[in-house]
């Protein structure tokens, strides 16, 4: 398969085009959630039109979303199903008519923290995002919507792993700037940025090993060595469930007598271990730095800043401590001279290994003075739904991280003279 950008394709086919369905989008309602907007009512409505087949594709797939920022994953999931089963095609809502430029994006067919949240970039912008579902069992459309440039978005968990093989198939052929390729997303599995990132001058990232639920137990009865596992892993080690995030199943085992009590907690049969690293600082507070790099450029995200290792930021309590937003607006305002400077060879070297358009890291700082870290991703949420009144720091900040990210694209379709309109 050869994909077209444009209407030639169907003109030839005699196949008449697809429509991209509209939609309220991921930015609306997940902004509306965080807000303390009530979703009930809406998905109320929604589902009586699913269940008497009245409902349109896209709201079909708000309705997926809905249900899992109400916390029903697996109904949000069903939903999809359903939609995707007839409809791939979904156009997300736009600042500018006509567009200032197209993007396609590269989706898989998984929950909303699998797919990098582009809507969140691009909101406002005047860009227009069209988002393709890949799925591995249909062929793919003999016409695709006009794009400038396309983007995928799929993570490299095990659930996206077909819709980034097809993907990978394609992409040499593909007519248009394709970004963030899935050669280069597949290697971002915790197993293996340690050897992707390994010998960076001035960075330090701990071997993450697969292990399975009857290795973990033969460790907790002592019948296998820890050095066995792994050269260089010793206790306390981190274990989390494979293909979990934002810290769900996260835990410190400090010796062989945790593992059993963690075991007994979760159900699943794979996991990643890896060393323990103790990056708090003199004053004892652990912190955790975003930092989004967008065509090889550093750019900060977020601080988070707290007591507790196990950090991200709805845990550290931002909101509640001038003193810690102090120290956020210090570190994003000085980034480029101060935190940049800092780990400039580590961050140069991370960028170039990881090879990627846009992704982002988790990373501290080691006692030692290292960029330690944690995770590369290319679907962490960025977005700048920090309230103003309290994060005032935070506007210039995202504004610059969601410009050098439309830039970028711009460029990439090769058309810098548009940057500026």
């Amino acid at each position: 398969m050869r994909p077209e950008a444009d209407a030639a394709l169907s003109n030839r086919t005699g196949v008449p085009r697809p429509r991209c369905a509209e939609r309220i989008g991921l930015v609306k309602l997940t902004k509306a959630a965080e807000a303390g907007y009530d979703l009930r009512p809406l998905w109320r409505r929604l589902i009586a039109r699913m269940l008497d087949g009245s409902i349109e594709a896209g709201e079909g797939l708000d309705l997926s979303v809905i249900a899992q920022l109400l916390g029903d994953k697996e109904a949000g999931l069903a939903i999809q199903e359903t939609i995707l089963a007839s409809h791939q095609l979904f156009r997300s809502p736009c600042a500018a008519k006509p567009p200032r430029l197209r993007v396609l994006a590269l989706a898989a067919a998984t929950d909303i923290g699998s797919n990098t949240p582009i809507e969140f970039l691009l909101e406002g912008s005047g860009i227009e995002l069209t988002t393709l579902y890949v799925m591995p069992d249909a062929d793919w459309p003999d016409w695709l919507p006009a794009h400038d440039v396309a983007m995928v978005i799929a993570s490299d968990s095990d659930d996206c792993r077909a819709a980034l093989d097809k993907i990978a198939l394609a992409a040499p052929t593909w007519p248009r700037p394709l970004l963030n390729l899935p050669k280069f997303i597949e290697r971002l599995d915790r197993d293996k940025l340690h050897g992707l990132l390994d010998g960076i001058e001035g960075l330090e990232i701990p071997q993450t090993v697969c292990m399975t639920r009857e290795q973990l137990m033969l460790l907790s009865q002592s019948s296998l060595a820890i050095s066995d596992v792994a050269s260089g892993l010793a206790f306390p080690i981190i274990v989390r469930p494979r293909g979990s995030h934002a810290g769900k199943g996260l835990a410190k085992l400090d010796d062989v007598n945790a593992i059993q009590n963690y075991l007994g907690e979760h159900e699943e049969d794979l996991f990643f271990a890896s060393r323990f690293v103790d990056y708090r600082g003199d004053d004892g507070l652990f912190r955790k730095y975003r930092i989004v790099f967008i065509d090889g450029q550093p750019h900060a995200c977020h601080l988070a800043i707290a007591d507790r290792w196990d950090i991200w930021y709805m845990n550290a309590q931002m909101a509640a401590s001038a003193g810690k937003r102090g120290e956020e607006e210090a570190f994003m305002q000085t980034f480029d001279v101060g935190f940049a400077q800092r780990h400039r060879a580590a961050l140069s070297g991370l960028a170039k290994r990881i090879a990627l358009d846009y992704f982002t890291v988790d990373c501290g700082e080691t006692r030692e003075g290292s960029l330690l870290i944690f995770e590369a991703d290319n679907t962490a949420i960025v977005h700048d739904m920090d309230p103003p009144d309290i994060f005032p720091y935070k506007v210039p900040a995202m504004r610059k991280v969601f410009d050098a990210f439309a830039a970028m694209l711009h460029r990439r379709a090769g058309r810098a003279n548009e940057i500026a309109a």
